[in-house]
C-alpha cells in the first residue's frame, strides 16, 4: 500500500553520468526510480562543472524529490586571507586520511576536521600540517620525484575529495551507490554516519577503469601515475568492506571486485535486463536495402573510441563498398573529441558515415544489419542488448560482458551473436566488418541467437525483480526518514 507511512527514501549517489549526461548508467537509473513509484529517491550526484553539467537529459519521474549536486570546480583553487592552523587532533585526522594503509579510516575524525573548514579546504592543502605529510610520504616513496611536482599532485588528487566530504549528507533510509570511486566513498561516509545500509553496484570495474585513463593520461608523468592509481584503489576497498552489499553485472567482474578487497560473502551478480517485448518485434524503417546498414549506439567520447571504429570502417568500405555507418549519440559531453572525429573522418574522406546525433534508439534499431561497439571499457552495454533483443548481429571489442553477451556463458547452448574483436585493432574489427557484410545468412543466425539470449537470460522484469528484492531486505527494519 503506497502511503507515507510505509514510503522509503532511497539515496541513489552517482558520479559524472545522472541526470547531466545520457548512456548506459544514467537510463539504468532512470529505469531504477521509474519502476518503484512507492518509494521516494533522491540523487546525490558528483560532477565536474557548471558549465558541462547543468542541463538535466533525462524527464525527471515524480517521485524524485531532490538532486544534489557536488560541482568538483565550483571553488578555484586558491588559498584565502591568513593562515590556517590546524589543532593537534585535526592534524591527526589528516595524516590518518592521507598516510593511513588500514581501511579502517577514523571518519568521524576526518569528518570533523572538513565540516570545521569547509569554507577554507583550499587553505587546508596550502597549510604546514598538508606540507609536513607530503614530505613524510614523498621520502618514504617518490624521492627520485621533484617534490614540487609530486606536491601538486597529492593537492589535485585530495582537493575533490575533501570537496565531496564536505557536502551534507541526505537524509535517506538506504544509500545506493552506481561505483566505487568518490561516489562510493560518500556512501561509505553515509552509511557510518546514519547507520543506514549502503549498497554498491558497478559497472564497470570502478578502479581499473581509472587505472586505464591514468595510464594514458598526459597529464600524469612517471611515478606520479602510481601514485594515482593507489589513490583510487584506496577508494575502492574503502566502499567494499562498508557497504553492506556489492553488486556486479556480471561473474567475471564480481571475480575483480574479490581480488580488489571486497568480501566474497558481499557479493552479487545482477545481470542489466532490457524491455524484450519492446525490441523483439520491431517494424524496420524504411531505408535503401541496397546498402549494408552498421549501426553504432554510442556516446562520442574517447572511452568509446571512435576513432577506431572510423579507421575500421574506412578500411572495410574499401572492400565493400555498399557498406553505410550511422552512429547514434550524444556529440555535446565531449565537444573536443565530437571534432576530432569529424576531422579524422574528414580527412579519410570515407563516404556513407553520418553522426545521427541522440535518437530514440528503437526507432532506428531495426534499420541495422549489423551494430558495432569499440569501446575501450564497458560494463554490460545496453545498447549491445537491445541490439540483441533487436535480433541485429553485434561486433564488440572484448571489454566488460561483451563475450559472455554474444558467446555465452554457462550452461547456454544458443550459439553466437556476434563476434568479439581486440581492443584497438583496426584490422580485426575492420575484418569482422567484412565477414559479416559478405555473409547475410550468418547474421540473420546471430540475430536470432542474440533475441533467444536475451529473452531467456536479460529481461527487464527479471533484473528489476532482483533490485525490489535487495531493496525490500534492506529497507524492511528501517525506521522511514524524517526529511519531509
Amino acid at each position: 500500500m503506497d502511503t507515507q507511512a510505509t514510503r522509503k527514501r532511497i539515496c541513489l549517489i552517482c558520479e559524472g553520468s545522472y541526470p547531466y549526461v545520457a548512456g548506459g548508467v544514467s537510463t539504468w537509473i532512470q529505469m531504477l526510480i521509474e519502476q518503484f513509484p512507492d518509494h521516494d529517491f533522491i540523487i546525490w550526484s558528483i560532477a565536474t562543472n557548471r558549465k558541462e553539467m547543468s542541463q538535466y537529459k533525462y524527464t525527471l519521474p515524480p517521485n524524485l524529490l531532490d538532486i544534489r549536486t557536488v560541482y568538483l570546480e565550483d571553488h578555484p583553487f586558491k588559498p584565502g586571507p591568513g593562515k590556517l592552523r590546524l589543532t593537534r587532533d585535526e592534524q591527526q585526522a589528516l595524516k590518518a586520511l592521507i598516510l593511513d594503509e588500514t581501511d579502517d579510516v577514523a571518519w568521524q575524525s576526518i569528518l570533523d576536521l572538513i565540516q570545521h573548514h569547509r569554507q577554507r579546504l583550499v587553505d587546508v592543502l596550502m597549510g604546514e600540517a598538508f606540507f609536513s605529510l607530503a614530505v613524510e610520504q614523498y621520502q618514504n616513496d617518490y624521492s627520485r620525484t621533484v617534490f614540487n611536482d609530486y606536491l601538486w599532485n597529492l593537492r589535485s588528487m585530495y582537493f575533490p575529495l575533501l570537496k565531496v566530504l564536505a557536502d551534507d549528507i541526505p537524509v535517506a533510509d538506504l544509500y545506493h551507490a552506481a561505483s566505487t570511486g568518490y561516489a562510493g566513498l560518500i556512501g561509505s561516509i553515509a552509511a557510518h554516519v546514519t547507520g543506514k545500509p549502503l549498497l554498491i553496484t558497478e559497472h564497470g570495474i570502478y578502479t581499473r577503469e581509472r587505472e586505464e585513463e591514468i595510464i594514458k593520461a598526459e597529464w600524469v608523468i612517471g611515478d606520479f601515475k602510481k601514485l594515482w592509481i593507489h589513490f583510487f584503489y584506496k577508494l575502492a576497498r574503502i566502499a567494499y568492506l562498508k557497504a553492506d552489499r556489492v553488486i556486479a553485472l556480471f561473474e567475471h567482474n564480481r571475480n575483480l571486485q574479490i581480488e580488489l578487497g571486497c568480501p566474497p560473502d558481499k557479493t552479487q551478480v545482477i545481470p542489466n535486463g532490457v524491455d524484450f517485448s519492446l525490441f523483439s518485434a520491431l517494424p524496420e524503417p524504411a531505408r535503401n536495402r541496397d546498402m549494408i546498414r552498421v549501426g553504432a549506439v554510442v556516446r562520442i567520447v574517447p572511452i568509446k573510441d571512435i576513432k577506431t571504429m572510423l579507421l575500421a570502417f574506412d578500411h572495410a568500405q574499401k572492400q565493400v563498398p555498399q557498406l553505410e555507418l550511422v552512429i547514434c549519440g550524444p556529440v555535446d559531453e565531449d565537444p573536443d573529441y565530437a571534432r576530432e572525429c569529424q576531422q579524422l573522418l574528414a580527412e579519410l574522406g570515407t563516404e556513407q558515415v553520418s553522426f545521427a546525433g541522440r535518437i530514440q534508439v528503437r526507432d532506428h534499431i531495426a534499420g541495422f544489419d549489423l551494430m558495432l561497439l569499440t569501446s575501450i571499457s564497458e560494463g554490460q552495454p545496453l545498447a549491445v542488448m537491445e541490439g540483441m533483443a533487436a535480433g541485429v548481429a553485434q561486433i564488440a571489442t572484448h571489454v566488460g560482458a561483451c563475450q559472455e553477451l554474444l558467446q555465452g556463458a554457462g550452461d547456454d547452448d544458443l550459439g553466437e551473436a556476434g563476434l568479439v574483436v581486440p581492443v584497438m585493432d583496426v584490422e580485426r574489427i575492420a575484418q569482422a566488418i567484412i565477414d559479416l557484410a559478405h555473409h547475410p545468412a550468418r547474421r540473420r543466425q546471430m540475430g536470432q541467437a542474440g533475441q533467444k539470449r536475451i529473452q531467456r537470460f536479460y529481461q527487464k522484469p527479471d533484473f528489476l525483480r532482483q533490485y525490489e528484492d535487495l531493496y525490500m531486505n534492506w529497507l524492511a527494519e528501517a525506521v522511514p526518514s524524517q526529511g519531509d
